[in-house]
């Protein structure tokens, strides 16, 4: 690794910046008579997340996997890039110099070597995952990249650097100056799409209001039209009580709130249909009755979704829709149970990364800034 050693991590408070445009649209180069025009690659931000974590092992390997498919931004710990990712071929520079052509290993941070060690998480690594973050963010907002790709952080670990950090979801939407995004967790068989995230059982029914989900519904539409190319989005709300409330024997939510924020989104041109008993929606639409489901709460959705990349190996991948920018992650956490022993699976990363890939080649096609 190059560059001048610092003991410590140091990095600089996030600075407010304006809400980013939409990546700028590279010029395709001109064919010569008689060849064909080089591809224009995607260019990826991707920030490695927590250094004790899997990130950089799962992310090490998925760049091997697509080798030569797009053009990788790797932001993290010096230590850990040259760990990790020495193998990737990749040139390393520091934070705040030019980004060459074929990609780069960029170093943010350098963290002492007790603070990086694979397994074992050190509260001085919460400031280095959220510079890698914020540097990545920031190739994105100079045009520099065109999708960001995030491995898993600590959330408690960001926190105690940026007290109030719940998720990435949240920050980009507070960086992006945006009201409000969806997390979605889209696999090949099922694309789920959340009404609340990172919310406590106990404040839910406060938090779900038609308005709130009538526009899920809508950015859940919009997305699967625009970014992923189904013309006709077939969308299912979930239920939130038991059997879709049985007529109101187990409650009446499914007619004195879902049904409401169904007609709001049909207006707003976001047909769904629904409210469905959570129990067999899912399944439901993993056998291709529905495009994608709403769910109303996190593990709701990501329960169904998660076992069935457990079971039927169909990774999916985390993506924040609404926002002007593309992000993706993988969708598992920092694994520390298994950080360092080279058994970490690179699949979520690798659809991560092929799907960041996709939208924003899908985008450039039609710039335009997501606004609602």
């Amino acid at each position: 690794m190059t560059g001048r050693r610092r003991r410590d991590v140091r990095v600089a408070a996030p600075r407010a910046t304006s809400t980013p445009r939409a990546p700028a649209r590279r010029a395709v180069p001109r064919a010569r008579a008689g060849r064909a025009s080089p591809p224009v690659l995607p260019r990826i931000a991707v920030s490695l997340g927590d250094p004790s974590g899997v990130g950089a092992e799962v992310t090490a390997k998925a760049l091997a996997a697509l080798a030569g498919q797009l053009v990788p931004y790797v932001f993290g710990d010096a230590r850990v890039l040259a760990r990790e990712l020495a193998g990737s071929g990749l040139p390393c520079v520091l934070a705040g110099a030019p980004l060459p052509p074929e990609g780069a290993l960029v170093a943010v941070t350098r963290l002492p070597a007790g603070a990086v060690r694979p397994g074992r998480p050190d509260p001085r690594a919460g400031a280095a995952q959220l510079a890698a973050l914020e540097a990545a963010f920031e190739a994105i907002r100079r045009g520099d990249a065109d999708a960001l790709t995030t491995a898993p952080v600590s959330k408690a670990q960001v926190a105690r650097a940026l007290p109030g950090f719940v998720g990435h979801t949240e920050w980009l939407e507070a960086r992006c100056g945006v009201g409000r995004s969806v997390m979605m967790l889209a696999g090949e068989k099922l694309k789920v799409a959340l009404v609340t995230n990172h919310v406590a059982f106990w404040k839910l029914r406060r938090a779900l209001t038609p308005e709130r989900i009538a526009e899920t519904l809508a950015l859940t539409h919009r997305a699967l039209r625009e970014d992923l190319g189904l013309a006709r989005p077939r969308l299912a709300l979930a239920a939130l009580n038991p059997h879709a409330g049985e007529e109101g024997a187990f409650g009446a939510e499914e007619t004195t709130l879902l049904a409401g924020a169904l007609s709001r989104a049909a207006r707003a041109g976001a047909r769904a249909q629904g409210p469905f008993p959570a129990d067999s929606v899912f399944f439901r639409a993993a056998l291709g009755e529905f495009d994608a489901v709403v769910a109303l709460y996190h593990d709701q959705g990501l329960i169904p979704v998660k076992l069935l990349d457990a079971v039927c190996a169909d990774p999916a991948v985390n993506v924040t829709l609404g926002l002007p920018i593309v992000r993706t992650s993988p969708d598992h956490g920092v694994a520390y149970d298994i950080a360092g022993h080279g058994v970490a699976n690179p699949a979520s990363m690798i659809a991560a990364l092929k799907l960041a890939a996709r939208i924003a080649a899908v985008r450039a096609q039609a710039p335009r800034r997501w606004r609602r």
